[in-house]
């Protein structure tokens, strides 16, 4: 009734106004009524951006967990064991080789499918704690595999993907999993690019020319195609010992950097670092799990409440094969430790690389010697020639097959003080005697003066006999020369 009396007051006030005066307040009404709809409109569009950002953030996120779940199967999460919200638990990481040159020279097939595990590591995350241990297993421990026989450890993943290798771990540790991530290197270096670079010790100079490009050793920042060959390098330390177990060391490593460096930023930066690793990176874990567990983490002393270990083994040549074989009560031990809280190790001195718990690797030299360079008198050192006219130039690839630890990187440092360009590996089979091979014609005198710095019997022979190498010359170094130094 109010508002019908107001009308009315209204219209018959407008009757006694003059005409001009009835048309500006008219026209004033109009304007009122223009700006209330203008209003309406503006808040509606506002409701429509929001609506269209929270889409959009939906969208966004929803691309990420995607990505980073692609290749979790139902098979996989049936596999893992759950865990009540902040207790410790343990994480299977596993890098996983897919270049397409890797699947090709799959020993398990020519299949895409037969991909290579070339890094395992078991992860144990204490949320309340703040605590992480990184422990590597040898992808060539000789495990029973049941109905497969006795393989390498790493042949589950090509066997039985994800869901096998976690059980396969899990029964070899003696722990329950309850995550996964998986991480191809192919697409490594998108990782610690996307990070701009993780800072990291690196213990030795790391000239490797199957891992990549030389890097020069000391604190300093690395990109991912450094941060790649880091973790590939394992013959840069032939002279140290085992290289797999330095390169596992340095794996734990660039891991532990790549942690601080995320640990370090803010959500949003956080959320779009994810997103960049999310097609390198695959994992059980949704985006929320992964933000809530950083969360958790921060504050972590990466220098004191980060333990690394490796599992205890030896080498072993079983049926024309090298397996590492897993010192089971040392192993047993270490993981009760593992499992309790502490450092893998009771002392630095049980760590075969003197890795502290930080991740730097501490290089230890196993003791072996040069061999005596020729007579100073006759030996020029800036032609790498003998004045006599004795050629030390070109390139030499050494191959262990004598089972001696340490031994090829020992005899290519040798044979570098000459002058050669030499590289180190080991052979895929076992040698009772040393050859020496030239891969053309033109390598044949070569052949010849490496045999002679060698000392002794040393058969020089031609690639005839199925060898290949890239190099001048192939070493392939027998139990004869296991005393070389």
């Amino acid at each position: 009734m109010k508002s019908k009396k107001k009308a009315r007051s209204t219209a018959e006030d407008a009757a006694h106004l003059s005409r001009e005066d009835a048309a500006g307040l008219y026209a004033e009404r109009r304007r009122r009524r223009s700006r209330s709809k203008g209003l309406k409109v503006l808040a509606l569009v506002v409701v429509c951006v929001v609506a269209l950002g929270a889409v959009g953030a939906w969208a966004y996120l929803s691309n990420i967990e995607g990505r980073l779940n692609s290749g979790v199967d139902q098979k996989l999460r049936g596999t893992l064991t759950t865990t009540e919200a902040g207790d410790p638990f343990y994480m299977l990481l596993l890098g996983v080789d897919k270049s397409e040159e890797r699947a090709e020279s799959s020993e398990y097939g020519q299949d895409s499918s037969n991909y290579r595990t070339d890094s395992i590591m078991l992860a144990r995350i204490d949320p309340k704690d703040k605590q992480v241990t990184l422990v590597s297993l040898h992808r060539d421990t000789l495990v029973d595999l049941g109905e497969h026989g006795q393989q390498k450890i790493n042949a589950a993943y090509s066997l039985g993907g994800p869901s096998y290798t976690v059980q396969v771990v899990s029964q070899f540790a003696d722990v329950p999993i309850s995550h996964y991530a998986e991480i191809d290197f192919d697409h490594f270096e998108g990782i610690v690019d996307a990070l701009g670079g993780i800072e990291v010790d690196v213990p030795i100079d790391i000239d490797d020319p199957y891992a990549g490009e030389p890097i020069k050793k000391g604190l300093q920042t690395l990109n991912g195609a450094q941060a790649l060959t880091l973790c590939r390098s394992r013959h840069a330390y032939d002279a140290y010992g085992d290289g797999d177990l330095y390169r596992a060391a340095n794996q734990r490593m660039v891991i532990a950097a790549i942690v601080k460096k995320v640990l370090a930023s803010d959500p949003a930066t956080m959320t779009a670092t994810i997103s960049s690793m999310a097609d390198a990176v695959s994992t059980d874990l949704s985006l929320a799990d992964i933000l809530s567990l950083a969360n958790q983490m921060k504050g972590i002393d990466m220098d004191k409440d980060v333990y690394t270990g490796m599992e205890p083994t030896t080498s072993s040549y079983v049926n024309n094969t090298w397996y590492e074989i897993c010192d089971t009560e040392a192993w047993k031990t270490m993981m009760t430790r593992v499992n309790q809280g502490l450092s893998p190790y009771a002392s630095a001195d049980e760590d075969p690389t003197g890795t502290d718990a930080g991740g730097t690797v501490n290089v230890k030299n196993d003791g072996g010697t040069d061999a005596t360079l020729p007579d100073s008198t006759t030996f020029d050192t800036n032609t790498g020639a003998d004045k006599d006219g004795t050629d030390y130039s070109g390139t030499v690839e050494v191959l262990n097959g004598a089972g001696e630890e340490g031994l090829a990187g020992r005899v290519a440092n040798s044979l570098a003080r000459y002058g050669y360009d030499t590289s180190a590996g080991t052979a895929r089979n076992h040698y009772d005697d040393t050859v020496v091979v030239y891969m053309n014609d033109a390598a044949k005198a070569k052949a010849k003066t490496v045999a002679k710095v060698l000392g002794g019997e040393v058969n020089v022979i031609d690639a005839s006999a199925g060898y290949t190498s890239d190099a001048d010359v192939l070493v392939v170094l027998g139990t004869d020369l296991r005393d070389y130094s």
